[in-house]
């Protein structure tokens, strides 16, 4: 499988003492969950994958991209979106500006300013350029979010949780939004998560830690 993301013996461990352990294909457009209790990894493997591992967490494997090795590549060369539990948007700018701030460098004002306003409408956010991060909704902060990472044209996409903060009348709502977005792009997806609901909507594989 040339496209797509794969995990290939990948072994963490912390201290001498076995973390976990994945070895797993994530065809493009397809989810790979992975599933358990806080402090048994999931995040720690994300950060892994993304190039961020802290130094007291020793790993091994490889991790493949497309077709390429990524296994060690800096963390700004992997082209591996990310969504957290919290949004981190820049409070002191403004939505518009966050979007900006996702997109690759090139191309003049009028062409950056059409791809904005382009993402913002994927969302149902039109005309929310100009306004501040804090009057958003959650719900409408992590489309924000979501959009910034899609606009970094990443070929994989990894989500910490993303919609634990959510309330339950929207929670389903972007959860779809984010996978319908992401198979439309062809993009690997895996998440972590203890949630069972979450899961099952994202309709993938699931593997489960313990």
């Amino acid at each position: 499988m040339d496209r797509g993301l794969i995990l290939r013996d990948v072994a963490i461990s912390k201290d001498g003492a076995p973390l976990l352990s994945v070895s797993h294909a994530i065809a493009a457009g397809e989810v790979l969950t992975v599933m358990g209790p806080s402090g048994v990894g999931k995040s720690t493997l994300l950060a892994f994958v993304t190039g961020t591992l802290a130094a007291d967490f020793k790993a091994t494997g490889q991790v493949t991209l497309d077709g390429q090795d990524i296994t060690h590549a800096p963390a700004h060369q992997r082209r591996v979106g990310i969504l957290f539990q919290d949004d981190l948007l820049f409070p002191h700018l403004s939505v518009g500006a966050n979007l900006a701030f996702g997109l690759k460098a090139g191309g003049n004002m009028a062409e950056r300013k059409a791809k904005i306003k382009e993402a913002m409408a994927e969302v149902g956010l039109e005309g929310f350029e100009d306004r501040d991060p804090a009057t958003l909704s959650g719900g409408q902060k992590t489309r924000i979010a979501l959009m910034r990472m899609l606009l970094s044209e990443p070929c994989a996409l990894l989500l910490d949780e993303p919609f634990s903060r959510l309330d339950a009348a929207r929670r389903a709502q972007v959860r779809d939004m984010v996978f319908d977005r992401a198979k439309a792009r062809g993009l690997p997806v895996l998440m972590v998560t203890h949630d069972a609901d979450d899961a099952q909507a994202a309709g993938g594989e699931i593997i489960q830690l313990r």
